[in-house]
């Protein structure tokens, strides 16, 4: 679904040249033919994303972002029941690991999804662990800051990358902050 949601997010935003364009540079062993059930090596990801990169000169971390936060969109659209609206944020957060990804590997047995453990550092802070075989943490800080919006709570990430091997460990500290408003 990720592979779809992505070739879609760049015919939306720049159009189904592009979409053939960075096919055609990422060369990927189906020809782009992805469907929303199937399950793709990360290496076609990255070299579909490298390449929107190359032809944009939009820095890759940057793509992944915004990318995330289109992407968490569509799910709060295909998914609602993820989102409930009586929900908070912090609580969708911690719902992410012990409640969605376990409907996922319902759907998508074969899935590697990344792990995500949550502490609290106090009322208004948490700290977020991304654990992935996959260095996609732009992409779920885009998705994490879309949940905030979607929730209402302005939030500020600092990202600290944890000593590990052969994995991306990275802490989200998320912190709550009063919105401001305009002058």
């Amino acid at each position: 679904m990720v592979f779809t949601e992505f070739l879609d997010f760049v015919q939306g935003s720049l159009g189904a040249d592009m979409v053939d364009d960075i096919i055609e540079d990422a060369a990927p062993p189906n020809a782009g033919a992805y469907t929303a059930v199937g399950t793709y090596p990360y290496a076609e990801m990255g070299a579909l994303v490298a390449a929107l990169g190359r032809r944009t000169g939009c820095p890759v971390p940057d793509l992944l972002q915004t990318f995330g936060r289109h992407l968490c969109g569509r799910f709060v659209v295909r998914f609602p029941e993820f989102f409930p609206a009586d929900s908070e944020f912090f609580t969708f957060l911690d719902s992410v690991d012990r409640h969605i990804h376990v409907e996922v590997h319902k759907l998508y047995p074969e899935a590697e999804l990344p792990r995500f453990e949550m502490t609290h550092g106090g009322h208004d802070t948490v700290f977020l662990d991304y654990d992935s075989c996959r260095p996609l943490e732009a992409l779920a800080e885009g998705m994490i800051l879309a949940a905030s919006d979607h929730f209402g709570q302005a939030v500020e990430i600092e990202k600290l990358h944890l000593p590990t091997e052969g994995r991306t460990v990275t802490r989200f500290v998320i912190r709550k902050v009063e919105a401001r408003l305009a002058a």
